[in-house]
């Protein structure tokens, strides 16, 4: 799982894959799914283990594939290294594989295995966003937030810098890291000129793909995000008839999308593009509009909720508009999965109750 975990923002379309090679209680091989998707963790590991792998139990966080893409299925991988059992902790429900590796596998006499429930639960957490891709055609939302103890954003002036400290903002990069891409409206990204980049020393290049809901294609040529889009991919949903010509030659992707009766980006086609597109984790780090917008809609998987240890009162800007909710019963629920002390922040981890 932690092997797994390394590819976590940095291996879309493909699942972040981890595999253990053990003979004769001694660990031959591990391997983990490279940048890009490609190498697969099985390859990396028999790579590695080499004839040791002859006579092996392989453990794998999950299916192995048995299709042939630009790689050799792994299954089939497995079966001409010899190893000998084969431990999957979660299926894989791609249509090219769904049962196929496994049924591989055992066709040719490897012992195949499944681990306790509780591993399975762990490996199907993983690769949440891969899984959520395949089986409901969009990425898995993660909505980040950062607030005061009563939940505002910002003061009645504007002032939102900085609600959290270095510690909270820090692990916020690593947020940034671990997800395929991450997504802002259109008027944070004119107040804020944000880059939106990881800027953690040594993960400079985990950067996830900027993407701005921008209906009316608003942003400006000369915002640090237009700038960076030639070394940093930015992508704009915009309307279906949008083009710009300047924003395009300087390396920015224009993404047609459905648009509601308000003439904002409809948030169920654009995370259906971005999953045609192949991303699986999606950090959201808009503003109130766009938090709202998405909690409104359903469309929020995961909460990370920086909490500073300030209050800021009602004429604050609250972190959510209005919902509309006229009973208890309507609510959104989170389960809370951790909390991380951050100084004088917290990271409060949730995951909805869905």
């Amino acid at each position: 799982m932690a092997l797994a975990g390394r590819g976590l923002g940095n291996v879309w379309p493909n699942p972040a894959v981890g595999c253990v090679l053990v003979r004769d209680g001694l660990i031959v091989g591990r391997g983990w799914t490279q940048p890009g998707g490609r190498p697969h963790g099985e390859a990396q590991a028999l790579a590695q283990a080499g004839t040791a792998a002859t006579g092996a139990t392989a453990f794998v966080t999950l299916e192995p594939c048995a299709h042939h893409g630009q790689t050799p299925p792994c299954a089939q991988a497995l079966i001409e290294a010899g190893v000998t059992r084969v431990v999957i902790a979660a299926p894989d429900p791609d249509p090219r594989v769904d049962g196929r590796g496994a049924d591989m596998l055992s066709k040719a006499g490897i012992a195949v295995a499944g681990p306790e429930q509780t591993v399975r639960r762990e490996a199907v957490e993983l690769n949440a966003g891969f899984l959520s891709r395949i089986t409901k055609r969009r990425p898995l939302v993660t909505l980040k937030l950062a607030t005061t103890l009563d939940g505002r954003i910002a003061t009645a002036q504007g002032e939102s810098q900085w609600i959290t400290g270095a510690g909270a903002r820090a692990r916020g990069h690593m947020l940034r890291a671990q997800h395929d891409g991450i997504l802002v409206g259109i008027e944070t990204a004119l107040a804020d000129d944000p880059e939106l980049t990881c800027r953690l020393p040594g993960l400079l290049d985990r950067s996830p793909v900027r993407i701005v809901l921008d209906s009316r294609l608003r942003l400006a040529a000369d915002s640090r995000l237009a700038r960076a889009a030639g070394t940093h991919p930015l992508w704009l949903i915009t309307g279906p008839e949008n083009g710009h010509a300047e924003l395009e030659n300087l390396g920015a992707v224009i993404m047609p999308a459905k648009l509601g009766g308000d003439g904002r980006v409809e948030l169920s086609s654009a995370l259906e593009a971005l999953a045609d597109r192949g991303l699986t984790r999606l950090l959201v780090e808009g503003g109130s509009a766009v938090a709202t917008s998405f909690l409104a809609a359903g469309l929020v998987d995961r909460l990370a909720w920086f909490r500073a240890g300030g209050i800021m009162g009602g004429d604050g800007l609250p972190v959510f508009g209005a919902l509309g909710l006229a009973a208890l019963a309507d609510m959104s629920c989170f389960a809370r999965q951790g909390i991380e002390v951050l100084g004088d922040d917290v990271l409060e981890s949730y995951v909805h109750r869905g």
